[in-house]
């Protein structure tokens, strides 16, 4: 009887989903694992409590789930999901500057993160290769002559039933909980090393009823933490004729839950539109909060020893601070570089594979860290290169007002479609300079919306009690 090469897949959310999708080109057998019930319904699950706030999916993001499910866009704008164009239809204000609006051609997405994972997941269940099993833990790992053979798993029903289920390969793509490290000392091989940024992030969501005359300037706004106001928040189109919002703080600044303190904390930032929605739309549930306390690399590729016929990847390996909106499509990167490693053959395919996501991961984590180590009271090493790097994305401001084509390079650059070297290319170089030379005269021009003022601002109202190390920055100024 011909051996049945099969994979096993440790998580079933979206690092799991294209993870498999993948594997189903090169194995006759994917079978997916969850320890939770997965819902038939697009509405978030235990497992994944992130999917509860606002999701970004990049441009780069969309590009490639579109590879691997054709007619995936089409099908979520079916189910009520928003196309928009990213410059002319959503309001930006970055480091306290608003960007000029302008045509970008660059398409993106509105939609819950739970209709966006149950779309894939239903696609990647159609897959004739492709089971997946809700309700399974995975307990550990069995591996023979220095391969991993065996996932040994725990039905989590009435019996609590042990399995051990036999695989040709393993990837673990179990998120930012990942017990990988661990169950590598348990083979006898080093846990990776670890690159921590401490961010101490705490977001905030609360959803409303959309109306025709909400918002009538565009189809959503996202105003960027900056170094003079370290809060932040976004404001999106969901399915169901619903507004998301999510306010973001740092460094133990958090975002209030009750009524009047959620709507306080968001009259705090740089523009008043999305203060000025929670006002008057209708709220349809209470807030909830989430923290992330750390951006965390694991440094796979830096392993000696690591066992054969076993993967990791997705947030296992390198989990970013979310409002970059960067790990969707990073994991769809790296299903990709996963099927091609597969198909040059298993011969140091762990090596190869932690080399290839590398240099995925590389771009991403150095914007989402450089980002992060702008602030006063995020620790890490601030290089010369990175200090230059960012005065100077901080003299952006009146080139983003005014230009759009400065607009539109930064936007291509946030979504992981242009390297960064872009933004420092000559031709942006000059059109800041220019913007920079006699920046009284910046306006902008026509199609901007800017706001009439920026919302009030007062130290009284951070909800800081004191103590630095929980409570939030020092007065914040770029390094």
């Amino acid at each position: 009887m011909p051996h049945v090469k099969r994979a096993v897949v440790i998580g079933a959310a979206m690092t799991g989903l294209v993870a498999a999708r993948a594997l189903s080109e090169t194995h006759d057998e994917v079978v997916v694992l969850d320890r939770d019930s997965l819902p038939g319904d697009a509405v978030p699950r235990t497992g994944t409590p992130q999917a509860r706030h606002l999701h970004g999916l990049l441009a780069r993001g969309r590009d490639l789930l579109e590879e691997m499910f054709p007619g995936l866009s089409a099908e979520l704008l079916s189910l009520g999901a928003t196309s928009a164009d990213l410059q002319h239809d959503i309001c930006w204000t970055l480091d306290g500057h608003p960007m000029h609006r302008a045509r970008s051609g660059l398409e993106g997405l509105s939609m819950s993160r739970a209709l966006l994972e149950n779309r894939v997941r239903a696609r990647v269940a159609a897959l004739p290769k492709v089971r997946i099993q809700e309700r399974r833990e995975v307990e550990g790992l069995t591996a023979h002559a220095g391969r991993v053979t065996e996932v040994r798993v725990v039905r989590l029903d009435e019996d609590n039933l042990r399995e051990e289920i036999g695989a040709d390969l393993v990837v673990d793509a179990s998120g930012r909980g990942s017990r990988s490290p661990v169950w590598l000392e348990e083979l006898g091989y080093e846990r990776p090393a670890e690159e921590a940024v401490r961010i101490g992030m705490t977001y905030a969501t609360r959803h409303f009823h959309r109306e025709p005359h909400h918002l009538p300037e565009g189809k959503g706004a996202v105003v960027s933490l900056s170094v003079d106001n370290p809060r932040g928040g976004a404001l999106a189109r969901e399915e169901g004729d619903r507004w998301i919002v999510t306010l973001a703080g740092i460094l133990g600044d958090e975002p209030p839950l009750d009524d009047a303190g959620f709507h306080a904390f968001a009259a705090t930032l740089h523009d008043p539109r999305i203060a000025g929605l929670i006002a008057t739309a209708k709220p349809l549930e209470k807030a909830v909060r989430a923290r992330f306390p750390a951006s965390v690399r694991r440094r796979y590729e830096h392993l000696e020893r690591f066992p054969d016929g076993y993967l990791v990847m997705g947030d296992a390996v390198c989990s970013f601070n979310p409002v970059y909106s960067q790990g969707m499509t990073v994991a769809a990167e790296e299903a990709r570089v996963l099927r091609t490693c597969l198909l040059k053959g298993d011969r140091d395919l762990a090596c190869r594979f932690f080399q290839e996501i590398k240099r995925v991961i590389d771009v991403p984590w150095l914007m989402a860290t450089g980002g992060d180590l702008r602030f006063d009271g995020v620790e890490g090493r601030r290089s010369p290169v990175l200090r230059l790097a960012n005065a100077y994305l901080g003299s952006l401001g009146n080139a983003l007002e005014r230009d759009p084509a400065v607009g539109r390079t930064m936007l291509r650059v946030a979504n992981l479609l242009d390297p960064p070297h872009r933004l420092f290319s000559p031709p942006i170089l000059l059109r800041v300079l220019r913007a920079n030379v006699r920046p009284g005269q910046a306006r902008p021009g026509p199609g901007v919306d800017r706001p009439n003022q920026k919302a009030p601002h007062s130290p009284d109202t951070r909800g800081r009690t004191g103590n630095r190390e929980h409570d939030g920055p020092r007065s914040p100024g770029r390094r």
